[in-house]
């Protein structure tokens, strides 16, 4: 695909169009998860760079989602859910998204190795073209298990974020990862099977598309499963303590209700609500995640005011 096929825009741009390709709502999680990590990790940061290290991985998340919307512009054109976005509504190029995207890669990338470490900027580097080129170029139209390895991208903000901090790479941070890495594919299945004439359009290969409803509905249950009790070791970790435990027993009890009600449901049930329960396991799983996330924070609260628990067991 050229760019003359997109260069005939509506309008003169806007900010508003610029910032759209950046994915706000996307870059608003990193952001928190990459904070989060940053936080609960053993070392304080001074303020200043604690801002501007943010602000960074948030640039960082914002050039990865130009760079998609730039190679992806040909599916986004057919897909309801994207046809509205800035380049296949007319608004910009894919010229314009490409230079934006590549400027605030290498932005971000170099701002964060100034203001925190090289093994931060390197882990951000990383997941740039982890997200931009094997995620987007390759994962996402060759494989069923696109997101299942792709989702790997959107786990490294807070091993991004504790390395600003520690200059490297623990035991709690990959936690972390883990976490978010098992979380996605349940999370992104759920959406593809409401939005599976979307993914047939465009001939994207996700799970439900290459292998049906039932497969699909098999490996969100499997996965959410799986989660459970990734989602419970942290509790016995330097970032954890007894409010995240408590927490992320009552969520994961959520959780497990709606994948279990998922699975069960048939195609003629699903089919007469509308997939109301897969749309509200989706919405709860985004909400789960950041509860989960927020747990963590309160811990690291609890712990620099001296509220925590003095032997809590901590295996890492």
């Amino acid at each position: 695909m050229t760019d003359a096929s997109w260069s005939q825009t509506a309008r003169e741009p806007e900010f508003g169009d610029y910032l759209e390709l950046l994915k706000p709502r996307v870059m608003r999680l990193v952001v928190f998860t990459a904070a989060v990590g940053l936080l609960a990790a053993p070392v304080a940061v001074h303020p200043v760079i604690a801002v501007a290290s943010i602000l960074c991985i948030a640039v960082g998340a914002g050039a990865s989602g130009a760079l998609n919307m730039w190679w992806d512009s040909d599916i986004d054109a057919v897909m309801s859910r994207t046809k509205g976005r800035p380049i296949p509504s007319g608004r910009l190029t894919r010229g314009d998204a490409l230079a934006l995207g590549l400027a605030l890669s290498g932005f971000s990338v170099v701002m964060l190795a100034l203001f925190a470490n090289l093994v931060a900027a390197g882990l951000l580097a990383f997941t740039i073209f982890f997200y931009s080129v094997v995620y987007s170029m390759w994962l996402k139209r060759a494989t069923p298990q696109n997101i299942v390895i792709g989702g790997a991208a959107g786990a490294f903000p807070p091993m991004i974020g504790w390395a600003v901090a520690t200059g490297g790479v623990s035991a709690a941070s990959i936690a972390m990862f883990l976490m978010i890495f098992l979380w996605t594919p349940p999370h992104f299945w759920a959406l593809a099977l409401f939005r599976n004439d979307d993914y047939t359009r465009a001939g994207v290969p996700m799970l439900p598309v290459t292998s049906g409803e039932r497969v699909t509905r098999n490996h969100i249950f499997a996965y959410s499963l799986i989660l459970v009790p990734v989602t419970l070791v942290p509790a016995f970790s330097t970032i954890g303590g007894p409010v995240y435990l408590a927490g992320v027993l009552l969520l994961n009890a959520k959780l497990l209700a709606d994948a279990w009600t998922v699975w069960r449901r048939d195609e003629a049930t699903a089919a007469g609500d509308k997939l109301r329960a897969e749309k509200r396991f989706f919405g709860f799983s985004i909400v789960y995640l950041a509860i989960i996330f927020a747990l963590i924070l309160a811990e690291a609260g609890l712990k620099a005011g001296g509220l925590a628990p003095a032997h809590w067991p901590a295996l890492f």
